[in-house]
């Protein structure tokens, strides 16, 4: 926080009641999170009430860890703890902008803001790393540019930066009016306009508008007028003066022209002066290359020269840069932060770790924090963070690392370079860890990286752990914050990996998890996921792993009840299960036939406790089945009832999918189940765009080769290119999951943003594609399916589900989770 507050001031900025002040204590630190507090005394919690949680319930335990002050919801009931400093507010969320406005307004050095659909994190962050050769710069900790997550990013801002960058995203009407408030940038930077979050916004022009409302008080701002859209109403509301345009055509203040290289491209910018800036930069993809224009400009708009400009642009990775959780060797986890350079960026990796499920050893690889103030109090800091997340060994790179081998002389061991780093570090001497790696770029971490992740097929399903959060959160503002969640993890989390997405699933508060076998419950198990987990398909010689492991089954029969039954009398346990109503499925389940003899089972078997009273909707994705899905609903009302009449307790009980909870909302009972739609598929069209697809399936070019016409391609010779030309072999088969329907053009992938259609034949291994006219080549990307290309869209055209393409990709494919 740029300066302290006392308790006074915070009941002053936002309006609030303040009861039990403590006129000395300072406050310097505001936490949204009880798991992030690093100096409770001096911490201001902010208790935000969210779909996840409300943040009041924390209080007690805060209370232990020292927190003094909080601020909270008028409501709130602060009787039982008459000592400390509760500052009552009508809405915490506002208060906590308020803040955050307040903050800003003291920090008179420049502020640059971005916002656009597309590419915002990644100029930001290149932007960042360009400015901070030369200055020390505060910026957003990776995507956190929300409500929310802006306040948070201001309050990162301190007294010795000389300038921040702060990302702004908005998803509807109305919300850019509060970050243009706190932010009140100098500069700012309009990306580009893409589909995004199209379904918040009347018109594509409405979302303009929004957008733009972020940079009314800005004196810059930084665009492409070859985007027609944005810039008819950029030129028609902000005058000349403010404006700074770029274009590939001759007229704008910087007229840019490309050459694509071998390796990567000149980009030349010639100033309206008629002055002319070469760079060098490492890549060639039209995405890349606007993004690094808008950054070279901004950092020329503040004065970098361009040789700074050039120096810093040969650090930069051409790829997104993100958090991201990778398999390492002997089983341990990676978790890949390779870019970063800032204190900011290290809390969000400290509590990225701490989320993930324990291991032998946490090991920390740190460079130097370059371009950020005083050493001194910067290490301070990192010794602080080191202590509250416990590491076991600490290896350092750089200079000024060494200050902390005075704080942790035991598990500290210091490299003044990379290369004398990895020189001695041995990747069998790690086991079951987790290694977090985080460093700037000119450190080159990624070579520690490669030296540490498991080799495994070269494919990678990569999935969003903020796409899965974001699709968590919009399914749980459509239903009642009294309902339960359960989220089935089934079929490999529907291929998403079930050990790495149950982890999450935890950490963001679901109360169930549904798997579809015994034996995928005791892997959870052995895992440390902590949830309760209903078993569909327990099999009668699974019953004791039910019970060693605290898995809870479904019963679907009398038969299998009392098989059930009679294996906890012999063995004299007492297990909690599921009944499954058949009110229509016809696949497993008691029908209104055995109702009769379920209740006696039930009053005679008490070893068996039922947890909950289910049913399965068999058409709630379509609406031609609404009338029957009704019926289903009511029949299901009708059979729970009468079993709870025998009933000394009251189980939960759930009727409702994924697209249940959409088309059916008054029918939410105790709790929904969530399966395809966290995954990003909204089957019933009507929340489509609100999703987020959370994988992408990728894989790489391994050989590019020129055929004559007429030759065919793979087997049975059912490829040709008549008129001759260029095909990619890529390393993706059916033995991967890439269906073989995809063969001769009914599949395509992307390929540097551009469509390749499946030629031939899909092999185990490989599959072949067309990429005549395309400039490709070895190593390149290949995208199968991911936000560019929908599954369902997949789907269709080979006559499957989405479901489907989900739950077949193989184990072998690498499994990659990051935040964005």
């Amino acid at each position: 926080m740029f300066q302290e507050v006392s308790q006074d001031q915070i009941q002053a900025v936002t309006g609030g009641m303040l009861l039990n002040r403590n006129e000395e204590l300072l406050i310097s630190q505001t936490a949204i999170d009880s798991r992030q507090i690093l100096h409770p005394e001096k911490t201001l919690f902010v208790a935000l009430r969210g779909a996840k949680a409300d943040g009041a319930d924390f209080i007690p335990q805060l209370i232990d860890l020292g927190v003094k002050t909080f601020l909270v919801h008028q409501d709130f009931e602060e009787k039982a703890f008459p000592d400390l400093c509760f500052i009552k507010v009508s809405d915490t969320r506002r208060a906590l902008q308020l803040l955050a406005k307040f903050q800003r307004s003291l920090f008179t050095n420049p502020v640059v803001s971005i916002t656009g659909s597309n590419g915002k994190t990644i100029v930001k962050e290149w932007l960042g790393q360009i400015l901070g050769q030369k200055y020390a710069v505060a910026k957003s900790p990776k995507s956190y540019n929300s409500q929310v997550g802006v306040p948070l990013s201001i309050f990162g801002i301190e007294s010795y930066h000389q300038v921040a960058i702060l990302e702004a995203g908005i998803s509807k009407a109305g919300e850019m009016a509060a970050l243009e408030e706190m932010i009140k940038p100098d500069l700012g930077i309009f990306t580009n306009l893409g589909s995004a979050h199209q379904e918040g916004f009347e018109s594509l022009e409405s979302k303009i508008q929004e957008k733009l409302s972020l940079f009314s008080d800005s004196n810059f701002l930084i665009y492409c007028s070859d985007q027609k859209q944005v810039s008819e109403q950029i030129e028609a509301v902000f005058p000349t003066k403010k404006r700074i345009a770029w274009s590939d055509r001759a007229g704008a203040d910087f007229t840019r022209s490309v050459k694509v290289k071998a390796k990567g491209a000149r980009l030349i910018l010639m100033k309206s002066d008629l002055s002319t800036h070469t760079f060098q930069v490492p890549f060639s993809d039209l995405a890349s290359l606007e993004n690094i224009t808008h950054v070279i400009i901004a950092a020329m708009t503040l004065g970098q020269t361009s040789e700074s400009i050039q120096e810093g642009i040969s650090h930069l990775k051409s790829v997104d840069m993100r958090l991201t959780l990778k398999p390492g060797i002997n089983d341990s986890l990676l978790i890949d932060d390779t870019y970063n350079n800032d204190l900011a960026g290290l809390k969000v990796a400290l509590d990225f770790m701490q989320q993930q499920r324990p291991k032998r050893r946490k090991i920390l690889v740190l460079s130097d924090l370059l371009q950020q103030g005083s050493p001194e109090k910067i290490y301070l800091e990192v010794t602080d963070l080191i202590r509250k997340y416990q590491f076991d060994q600490i290896y350092g790179v750089g200079k000024e690392i060494f200050y902390l081998d005075r704080e942790f002389p035991e598990s500290f061991t210091g490299f003044k370079s990379t290369e004398e780093l990895l020189a001695k570090l041995d990747p069998d001497s790690f086991a079951n860890d987790m290694i977090l790696i985080t460093g700037a770029r000119v450190f080159g971490f990624e070579e520690v990286v490669n030296r540490l992740q498991q080799r495994i097929h070269g494919t990678t399903l990569e999935i969003n752990l903020n796409a899965l959060t974001h699709n968590y959160n919009f399914y749980k503002k459509l239903i009642s914050p009294k309902t339960k969640v359960m989220v089935m993890v089934k079929a490999f989390a529907y291929g998403g990996g079930a050990v790495e997405i149950a982890n999450q699933i935890q950490t963001m508060g679901a109360d169930y998890l549904g798997v579809a076998f015994s034996d995928e419950g005791v892997a959870l198990r052995k895992q440390g996921i902590k949830l309760p987990i209903m078993v569909l398909n327990a099999m009668q010689e699974s019953f004791g792993l039910c019970s060693e492991f605290d898995l809870e089954p479904v019963v679907f029969s009398p038969d299998f009840f009392e098989s059930l039954a009679s294996w906890c009398t012999i063995h004299q346990k007492t297990i909690r299960i599921h009944l499954d109503m058949d009110t229509g499925m016809h696949r497993l389940g008691f029908e209104n036939k055995h109702l009769g003899e379920l209740k006696r089972l039930i009053k005679t078997n008490p070893q068996l406790q039922i947890a909950s009273i289910y049913t399965h909707l068999v058409g709630a994705d379509e609406e031609i089945h609404q009338e029957f899905s009704f019926s289903q609903l009511r029949t299901f009302e009708e059979m729970k009832n009468e079993i709870l009449e025998v009933l000394p307790y009251k189980p939960l009980i759930h009727a409702l999918n994924s697209a249940g909870i959409v088309a059916f909302p008054d029918f939410q009972f105790d709790m929904v189940r969530l399966g395809i739609g966290l995954y990003g598929v909204e089957v019933t069209g009507k929340h489509s765009l609100a999703l987020r697809a959370i994988s992408t399936l990728k894989t790489t070019i391994s050989q590019i080769k020129e055929l004559d016409p007429g030759e065919t391609i793979g087997y049975s010779r059912k490829g040709v290119l008549n008129s001759g030309g260029k095909i990619a072999t890529l390393a993706i088969g059916y033995a991967d999951g890439y269906d073989r329907r995809f063969s001769n053009g009914k599949g395509y992938v992307l390929i540097n943003g551009h469509k390749a259609p499946i030629i031939g034949n899909v092999c185990m291994d490989m599959c072949m594609v067309d990429v005549s006219g395309m400039d490709v080549k070895a190593g390149d990307e290949a995208i199968i399916y991911g936000e560019q290309i929908s599954l369902k869209e997949l789907a269709d055209q080979i006559g499957t589900i989405p479901y489907e393409l989900l739950t077949n990709i193989s184990t072998r494919v690498k499994r990659v989770y990051y935040l964005d």
